[in-house]
């Protein structure tokens, strides 16, 4: 299991839910967070939190259904001179829900993959050459096990998206220990998921943050944070390496 402690995570949509629980939990074992909000003073309160930890932590924030809103927080961080060492792309939103689903509309689609997979991948190629060269990084992507639902086919069909490009880009990474993988959070009661969904948001971890702490030099892989919910964390880490590759 990778010891994260001095290193730097961005943890997009941090500042509330399980983007907020995740980024507390790797500051509990020493990894300094960059955390995202749309506003950054959605994050003030956590960055004082994390601190308080004995981490180093600052807010950035960025609109994703911007790309230059993303560019510029990209730019911040460069600025500031951080070496992003994990990425965990927590934020996302499910726009709508459709009952009549024939009758979605475009703009359903253009804001779900602008959120959902454009800016989480423009992340990912922005960090990822610094990774390589250095020889380690850890990306966990957050997906949707959402299935058979026309009803939020925006929301489902840009998550199928994220989960494409993700296994795709980890077949060029696959034996290096720069690793990209994906998590399922499950239908968890945050502001996405709703106030009647059947989990607390606590059940996403550990399983939303081991593809951070993974050893084994494998990409691409799909971690359903349901089934590693209440083991330790060396005990979800040594789970999810047993899940092979999909190459």
């Amino acid at each position: 299991m990778v010891d994260l402690k001095g290193r730097w995570a961005l943890v997009t949509g941090a500042g509330r839910g399980i983007g907020r629980l995740a980024a507390g939990f790797l500051a509990e074992r020493g990894c300094n967070i960059i955390a995202q909000g749309r506003k950054k003073e959605h994050c003030q309160e956590l960055v004082e939190e994390l601190r308080a930890l004995g981490v180093e932590a600052y807010a950035v924030e960025a609109e994703f259904t911007d790309m230059d809103s993303v560019a510029a927080m990209l730019a911040e961080i460069d600025h500031v001179g951080t070496e992003v060492d994990v990425i965990l792309n927590n934020a996302g939103m499910q726009v709508a829900y459709r009952t009549e689903y024939l009758k979605t509309p475009a703009e359903d689609y253009a804001k779900s993959f602008s959120i959902n997979t454009v800016a989480p991948m423009m992340i990912c190629y922005h960090f990822l050459p610094g990774m390589i060269r250095k020889g380690f990084g850890r990306i966990v992507n957050t997906t949707s096990g959402i299935a058979l639902e026309p009803e939020q086919a925006g929301y489902s069909a840009s998550k199928a998206a994220l989960n494409k490009v993700t296994v795709d880009l980890g077949s060029k990474l696959q034996g290096t220990d720069v690793m990209i993988n994906l998590t399922d959070p499950g239908w968890c009661r945050t502001d996405l998921g709703g106030p009647h969904a059947p989990n607390d948001p606590k059940s996403a971890l550990p399983g939303v943050v081991v593809g951070a702490f993974v050893d084994d030099r494998k990409s691409g892989r799909f971690f359903n944070a349901g089934l590693l919910y209440d083991m330790g964390l060396e005990e979800a880490v040594a789970r999810a390496e047993e899940i092979e590759s999909p190459y």
